[in-house]
């Protein structure tokens, strides 16, 4: 992953935002966290050309995370961003709609470090 700068964390976990900041890390990746997706609008608005990759929790506090992958996906200057998943949520209707709203892969929680490293080179299509 040589070629990726900067991905977004969106969870509401430190634990997990601090596993995807640890494992990119050792990848040589720089990884922007947001504990929620007002805080993730905001990076956005100030960080959106430098962001390769956003990796975002479907249930989030206030906003879903479905509810923001399709504002994002709706906007001109954000919609190119590749979006996946990560969540505890495994049933298929939220699978759907998340591929449906544009996410570019779904990883469910718990994980490993070799399917999270998998998963992102599959929605970054460097596979």
């Amino acid at each position: 992953m040589a070629d990726v700068k900067t991905i977004l964390s969106v969870d509401d976990s430190a634990t997990i935002r601090k596993v995807i900041a640890d494992t990119m890390r050792q990848e040589g990746v720089d990884t922007i966290q947001a504990e929620s997706c007002a805080q993730a609008f905001k990076v956005l608005q100030e960080r959106a050309d430098s962001i390769e990759l956003m990796i975002l929790d479907v249930n989030m506090p206030g906003m879903s995370g479905l509810d923001f992958l399709e504002k994002l996906k709706s906007h001109p200057g954000w919609a190119r961003i590749p979006v996946m998943m990560l969540t505890t949520e495994s049933e298929r209707a939220t699978i759907v709609r998340a591929v449906q709203a544009g996410a570019a892969n779904y990883l469910v929680k718990p994980f490993s470090r070799n399917d999270l490293l998998a998963k992102i080179k599959q929605a970054l299509q460097l596979t």
